[in-house]
């Protein structure tokens, strides 16, 4: 295989199987996006819809549309599966609609986790990790929509958790309604709960990025410094040569956790923030980190054909998560690009997208990509093929990110 040949891959993939999979599961009743399909591919048209699910397929149309905007899609190849560049525009704007009418709260503001299947609140618990798919989904529509009203909304979710959602030394996690902080199990596991998280720094600082990218926020600017300056002297562990997940408020470890898929994804998102930003110095100082979470990923979680999930003191644990693999194909590529003397990731790219397509994708009519499959391949009948965390996030922007970075 050879660069060329990925891109073709995963554009055909996109347009023809991720694609249509989340047109399909458009609700034009009751407004956003289904959400849960079980493994045997039933839908329940009646299930709860998770805020991050419908924030991230707003973000995922809306970048497809932003591809062809700059030529990397054409009117023909959409033709070619019989719809049209308009067709991903409505959807984005049918996306966006759900968010801004049902999903953000008027009252108290910021956005509920989830809302019922007719787009009433839910459970209105107030996610730091929550606010920031709203900032990234809203600024990546406004991108493709010139939609002022998706940039103000944006914005005034960045003022609520700079002045709501942090304390003297970072982003605390969980709130209620009215934001009074509460416990964060949405965010914890291994049998900890955790004050603060990777997961959500890392998502808001992603968030920042793309606010930044589109519309020069000078807030987000100036917390992305600050982020990185986290990242490089409280998250990421130069001993270890990984980042810690879970901790105290004070930013102290609080288990032994190596989350593969976490790296590898920080590895190229940290990456992608010090080149919208600009800056040499952050250039300077975050380079040497991401060169060692990609080095380190390689070495200890690629198998030479897909990566584990995580290692937990010393044991790991070996399932083939459907995200993590799509994140590695990104990784790779990028550390690729910034080191083009390790060829070895450019074949790990490759190598990880024919496990990927062999074996993740599910082939069945109907469907998209298992949640989780085993080592050699095997997928799990008891996970869904969709809930309020599998969406074509991942799997959207690994095809995205190909497209873009093999187009240059």
């Amino acid at each position: 295989m050879d660069k060329k040949e990925l891109a073709n891959e995963t554009k055909a993939h996109l347009l023809g199987c991720i694609i249509p999979f989340w047109r399909n599961l458009r609700d034009d009743e009751n407004g956003g996006y289904y959400g849960w399909m079980d493994y045997d591919l039933t839908v329940d048209k009646k299930a709860m819809k998770g805020s991050i699910l419908n924030s991230r397929i707003t973000r995922f149309f809306s970048n497809v549309y932003a591809l062809y905007k700059k030529g990397l899609l054409t009117e023909a190849d959409f033709m070619r599966y019989g719809y049209y560049s308009k067709d991903i525009k409505a959807e984005a704007d049918h996306a966006y609609h759900f968010l801004r009418d049902h999903c953000i709260d008027r009252e108290h503001g910021g956005i509920y986790w989830s809302l019922t299947y007719d787009g009433k609140p839910d459970d209105t618990t107030k996610h730091t990790y929550n606010q920031a798919f709203c900032i990234y989904a809203l600024s990546s529509y406004y991108d493709i929509s010139g939609d002022k009203e998706a940039l103000e909304l944006a914005e005034q979710l960045v003022d609520l958790i700079e002045t709501r959602c942090t304390d003297e030394i970072g982003y605390l996690e969980a709130f209620t309604i009215d934001f009074k902080p509460e416990s964060n199990e949405k965010l914890s596991e291994n049998g900890v709960m955790a004050a603060k998280t990777m997961n959500t720094l890392l998502h808001v600082f992603e968030a920042y990025t793309e606010l930044y990218r589109v519309a020069k926020n000078e807030t987000a600017k100036k917390k992305l410094m600050w982020m990185m300056d986290t990242i490089a002297d409280k998250i990421y562990n130069p001993t270890l040569h990984r980042q810690e997940v879970f901790f105290d408020r004070e930013y102290n470890s609080i288990i032994d956790l190596h989350s593969y898929g976490h790296d590898i994804e920080t590895a190229w998102l940290v990456d992608r923030g010090v080149e919208v930003l600009g800056d040499e110095n952050y250039k300077a100082k975050m380079e040497p980190i991401t060169r060692d979470l990609t080095a380190q990923i390689y070495r200890v979680a690629f198998d030479g054909h897909s990566l584990a999930n995580e290692c937990e003191k010393g044991v790991v644990n070996e399932h083939r998560i459907w995200w993590v693999q799509a994140e590695t194909v990104i990784g790779f590529l990028n550390g690729y690009e910034k080191t083009p003397e390790h060829t070895e990731y450019l074949d790990a790219a490759f190598a990880e997208w024919d496990f990927i397509k062999n074996h993740v994708v599910d082939k069945r009519a109907g469907s998209e990509w298992f949640w989780e499959v085993d080592k050699e391949g095997k997928p799990y009948p008891d996970r869904p093929i969709v809930e309020q965390w599998k969406c074509p996030y991942h799997n959207g922007r690994m095809c995205i990110e190909v497209i873009k970075r093999i187009s240059k």
